[in-house]
């Protein structure tokens, strides 16, 4: 009896590994990104062949009903109380929030992505889209209280942190040279499409 039961017992082990190992490898599996940021090496129809800021060479169909936007430097000067930014931010040594960019968005973008989460810009980000509350000039930038709906934060925008704007755009700049962020999305044969790309101005490497 004891025999019987140590063979039936073996093959349920043997399943059980072999469906940990498998659950394992999904889990360990890199999460399909969801942005590329980097230069447009060159355009074939609606396919964007993008050397990522990484390194890697991105191969992605333009959607038909894809979104452009131009991304444009303004200065700190211009954010303004009210206004409705986004602000990607590190841990300063302080404790508190340290801006790496921040970009301002027109009021027909108010709104968009309204709160705060981590961010793959730099380790430890976090952007913050919200509205500007308060803001204090001092000597070396501005410490901005921005809110949204589910809490609110101190940003320190330094005089040196890149902001930016957006402006709209079209297909047409969607060009080799150009310094872009595209959204993307796989589709089920694995390629990639993107429907919003941002893609600076005059040169300009968007920060987000």
């Amino acid at each position: 009896m004891t025999i019987q039961r140590a063979n039936f017992t073996r093959p349920l082990i043997a399943v059980a590994m072999v469906a940990a190992s498998t659950f394992a490898a999904v889990a360990q599996k890199a999460p399909v990104p969801t942005r590329v940021r980097g230069t447009i090496e060159s355009v074939d129809g609606d396919t964007l062949q993008v050397k990522s800021r990484s390194g890697e060479d991105v191969k992605l169909h333009i959607a038909s009903d894809a979104r452009v936007v131009g991304v444009t430097k303004i200065s700190l000067a211009d954010i303004k109380v009210g206004s409705f930014v986004g602000a990607t931010t590190v841990p300063g040594p302080d404790g508190g929030n340290n801006a790496v960019e921040v970009h301002v968005f027109p009021e027909s973008m108010r709104g968009t992505g309204e709160g705060s989460r981590p961010y793959d810009l730099k380790p430890n980000s976090s952007m913050t889209n919200a509205t500007v509350s308060e803001s204090v000039v001092g000597n070396d930038g501005h410490t901005l209280l921005v809110k949204y709906k589910d809490g609110e934060k101190k940003v320190f925008v330094s005089d040196m942190t890149p902001v930016v704007t957006f402006v709209p755009g079209d297909k047409s700049e969607l060009k080799a040279g150009a310094q872009v962020i595209a959204f993307m999305k796989q589709l089920p044969d694995g390629s990639f499409e993107t429907n919003r790309v941002s893609v600076g101005r005059d040169g300009l490497t968007p920060p987000m």
